[in-house]
């Protein structure tokens, strides 16, 4: 594998007639703990933005809860209301039926 390193040619003249490996074996772990802390650092700013990510969609589940439960409770009153209607709708068709029969009765004498 070829690797290509681009120096400033201050950098080049210092490092003329050093032994090119052992450099890089010496700058090595100091490379690996630079890029190890740079990859934290992203993953803390991913971490970061998923917790409030996470935060954000727990406040939309916890709306949607409310609204479920409260669409529940309406469903609740509303056939409760259904049914007293109904009750009352059928007393009254009895009343009016009640009524009719009582006209009739007159009507036939």
């Amino acid at each position: 594998m070829k690797i290509e390193v681009i120096l400033p040619r201050e950098r080049f003249k210092v490092l003329k007639g050093r032994d090119v490996r052992e450099l890089l074996r010496e700058n090595l772990p100091k490379a690996e703990e630079t890029l190890m802390a740079e990859r934290e650092d992203a993953l803390r700013g991913k971490i970061g933005k998923l917790e409030e990510k996470l935060r954000e969609m727990e406040s939309e589940i916890e709306e949607l809860r409310e609204f479920y439960e409260k669409a529940l409770r309406d469903k609740e009153f509303m056939m409760a209301e259904r049914d007293r209607l109904r009750k009352e709708n059928a007393e009254l068709r009895a009343k009016v039926e009640e009524k009719r029969r009582e006209l009739e009765k007159v009507h036939e004498s």
